[in-house]
């Protein structure tokens, strides 16, 4: 397993933010494992979160211009990720959105830099793709492109099509490059090995894969 992965599975753990259990998720499926970015909530929490993620980006080698942290989870997300690559001398504005249109003071609907270029968008996790598709047609509204997506985890469950992975589909129906800190595999890899995780969990995480899980 690579390191930033461990770190991040590490991290994680000791953040209460990857959870073992019994959860149901919006989805209306009752999931043994639930992730939850909001849970780091110190600096160094996303010092480290940040460096994860742009490990995992550079790992992937993807070219891009500037990154963007849909609201609301994405917009700290990708501010800890533009100053972890700041760390490495690569300077990239970051660029967000509101839910809502803003009618008084600077107004509007966007924050931070404007969108140019080639834009990576940044957030916690995919399962229906909804983020996704939105940012897709925000960016594209701003005159900019969405070329990659990255989350810190990809749950790997069957998208609208019912064979591949939601983060799979998105990547070929917009042309995105696809990008993740870890998978459910590796969430599975750790749960087998950690003495601090309950023998249990593996073998329900399993379970919940084959009924779930991307063909």
């Amino acid at each position: 397993m690579s390191p930033y992965k461990r770190s991040f599975l590490e991290l994680a753990l000791d953040a209460n933010a990857l959870k073992f259990g019994e959860y149901t998720l919006k989805s209306g499926r009752v999931s043994p494992y639930f992730f939850n970015a909001s849970a780091f909530s110190t600096g160094h929490q996303l010092q480290i979160l940040g460096r994860c993620y742009r490990d995992a980006i550079m790992d992937c080698g993807v070219d891009f211009d500037g990154l963007f942290g849909p609201a609301y989870k994405g917009i700290p997300l990708a501010s800890s990720v533009a100053v972890a690559f700041a760390e490495e001398g690569r300077d990239y504005p970051v660029s967000f959105n509101r839910k809502e249109a803003k009618d008084h003071g600077e107004g509007g609907i966007m924050l931070g830099a404007p969108l140019n270029g080639r834009v990576l968008a940044i957030d916690d996790v995919v399962t229906a793709g909804t983020a996704v598709r939105g940012s897709v047609d925000f960016i594209k509204n701003q005159g900019a492109s969405l070329c990659a997506f990255c989350v810190a985890v990809d749950r790997q469950e069957r998208g609208r099509e019912g064979l591949g992975s939601a983060l799979s589909e998105l990547s070929e129906t917009f042309e995105l490059v696809s990008i993740s800190i870890v998978t459910l595999d590796d969430i599975l890899a750790f749960a087998s090995d950690d003495p601090r995780i309950a023998d249990d969990i593996a073998p329900r995480i399993e379970a919940y894969r084959a009924q779930y899980g991307a063909l």
